[in-house]
């Protein structure tokens, strides 16, 4: 009876072991499977990945010219043809001994791939083709330039371009080129213009050289102007194709590079053939003008190109040449004409070797371009004469030139009695002509 009691506990206390194993078996199992997935997550978290190496792809091809100045580093960022230019001081140039013509060098340059032109792009190619076609007169321009600067015997050399049409040569244009002849009489004026070179660019130009003044319009031989310079380089990359020309005038950029070169070559005055000259420039020398300054640090804020004035191969020339040719974007207005000498003359400002002056607003730029349709209008009340009066007799004093600011006073009416009025009266040479717009 005893054995069969112990017997029947022992049994009891089996039953009771393998019931508190299947109740503890599903909280196991689950506590299992949470252990194993946080060490899955830790592994994934705390996995190195070693790269393999990969091969390396040699180097492009230097295929620019060489012996460029030794402040010059070139610095690859993450696209394959985009670089950035850092600049190191410059060795000390003297006031008289200005660095002569150089060919650029790099260390690093991107190897261009043919653009493939969008239906968009069409009418750019084809504006390219225009611009790019030049006769054989054209090939003699150095040779012509020279002769002209030679036998003129000027007093001084202004520059200006015109990539347009002889018939878009109107009133503005011609009333830019009198105003530099009533100031500087015994001046030399060279348009570097294909349109103006031609039976028709003639007989515009003709009345002035009836009057003895030093005139004379050239087809341009870009390939002799860019010669040496970074123009060459972004020039012969837009003639192969392999350069975007984007969609601001393509026009507008070939003058902001081409002022740059003529001035580096020749040395002298570039203005816009919408700069009305109020005054002698032959006391200024390694100038460009301030479009607008800050009002409380008297600082400028942003230089305008409109108005150029250096001596031949200055450096500063030569740092906006560089900058166009490697900054060059074609879909962002002004990036490589106002922009770009802003950008170039904050780096540059305070080194040694670049002598220059910066002049303010009121030098060329008097009234702002959102401003400049108030100088067409004649006044209304005695308030607006007072203003008038005593905004035209502050330019006349203070002011060297002023910018039409072009397409913004394009369509302007000259109303009688406005500043326009006045100054056109002050700077004509044929006033018998009748100028209501301008």
């Amino acid at each position: 009876m005893f054995e069969m009691t112990r017997l029947h506990r022992r049994f009891q206390r089996i039953k009771s072991s393998v019931f508190g194993f299947e109740f503890l078996l599903p909280t196991s199992i689950v506590a299992l499977f949470l252990l194993i997935l946080l060490a899955y997550n830790g592994f994934s978290v705390f996995y190195i990945n070693l790269p393999v190496p990969s091969k390396s792809s040699p180097e492009p091809a230097n295929v620019l010219p060489e012996n460029l100045p030794g402040d010059k580093k070139v610095t690859k960022l993450a696209s394959s043809v985009m670089y950035a230019v850092k600049e190191e001081n410059p060795p000390i140039i003297s006031k008289i001994h200005l660095p002569l013509l150089q060919k650029p060098n790099f260390s690093v340059v991107p190897v261009d791939k043919p653009l493939v032109f969008r239906p968009k792009q069409a009418r750019l190619s084809r504006q390219i083709l225009k611009i790019l076609r030049s006769g054989t007169k054209a090939k003699g321009f150095s040779v012509k330039v020279k002769d002209f600067f030679h036998n003129s015997k000027c007093k001084s050399r202004f520059f200006m371009t015109w990539i347009s049409s002889v018939e878009s040569f109107g009133d503005r244009e011609l009333l830019a080129v009198e105003s530099v002849f009533r100031s500087h009489p015994e001046a030399c004026l060279l348009i570097v213009s294909n349109s103006l070179d031609s039976k028709r660019g003639k007989v515009v130009l003709k009345p002035f050289l009836d009057r003895g003044f030093k005139l004379i319009a050239f087809d341009p031989d870009f390939d002799y102007i860019f010669k040496n310079t970074y123009a060459e380089l972004w020039f012969n990359r837009l003639k192969k194709g392999n350069l975007d020309p984007g969609e601001v005038s393509l026009g507008q950029n070939i003058s902001n590079l081409l002022r740059l070169a003529l001035l580096y070559k020749y040395g002298g005055i570039y203005i816009d053939t919408d700069i009305i000259v109020l005054k002698s420039f032959n006391n200024l020398r390694n100038v460009i003008g301030a479009q607008s300054i800050n009002l409380e640090t008297k600082n400028w804020t942003r230089l305008n190109n409109a108005v150029l004035i250096f001596d031949k191969h200055h450096p500063l020339l030569y740092k906006f040449i560089q900058e166009f040719a490697l900054t060059f974007d074609g879909n962002k207005w002004g990036h490589n004409g106002p922009y770009l000498v802003s950008r170039v003359v904050a780096r540059v400002t305070g080194r040694p070797g670049f002598n220059f002056t910066v002049l303010p607003p009121s030098a060329f730029y008097p009234v702002d371009w959102r401003r400049i349709r108030s100088f067409f209008q004649g006044p209304r009340t005695k308030v607006q004469s007072n203003w008038l009066r005593n905004k035209l007799e502050q330019i006349r004093r203070q002011s060297f030139a002023v910018h039409l600011w072009n397409r913004q006073s394009r369509n302007a009416r000259v109303q009688e009695g406005s500043i326009i009025h006045h100054i056109v009266s002050d700077c004509c040479i044929f006033c018998n002509s009748s100028r209501s717009s301008l």
